[in-house]
């Protein structure tokens, strides 16, 4: 059965950092391209950082530019987000999505709020 786990979340002071991971078993990691996603409440899901299969080049969002890195370990299965500089509107659930062609799979997401 196909799995991807999502860890790292918590709470942490604005200007904090955490460092997410997302495990993948039952495919084939290194052929999918892998992405993270947040969604805060009331609020539509919008795409945080992605990292394309092949090549590994990497696209994020504006407003995770310069604070966001997203990175993989196909050996391991897994993929990061490493968050620096964390404000309060960075408070949502994050998940990690695999996509190759028009197969996707999603984990049940990890939280991450930023409070004082």
């Amino acid at each position: 059965q196909v799995q991807l786990v999502e860890s790292g979340g918590g709470l942490v002071q604005p200007g904090g950092s955490l460092r997410l991971s997302c495990a993948a078993s039952e495919f084939t990691f290194r052929r999918y391209t892998m992405s993270w996603h947040r969604q805060a409440p009331g609020k539509e899901r919008e795409l945080v950082a992605r990292i394309i299969t092949p090549g590994g080049s990497t696209e994020y969002a504006d407003s995770v530019k310069g604070r966001f890195t997203i990175s993989r370990d196909n050996a391991k299965n897994t993929v990061y987000l490493q968050m620096n500089s964390l404000k309060p509107e960075d408070t949502a659930r994050y998940y990690c999505i695999a996509r190759r062609s028009i197969t996707s799979y999603r984990g049940q997401g990890t939280q991450v709020t930023v409070s004082s």
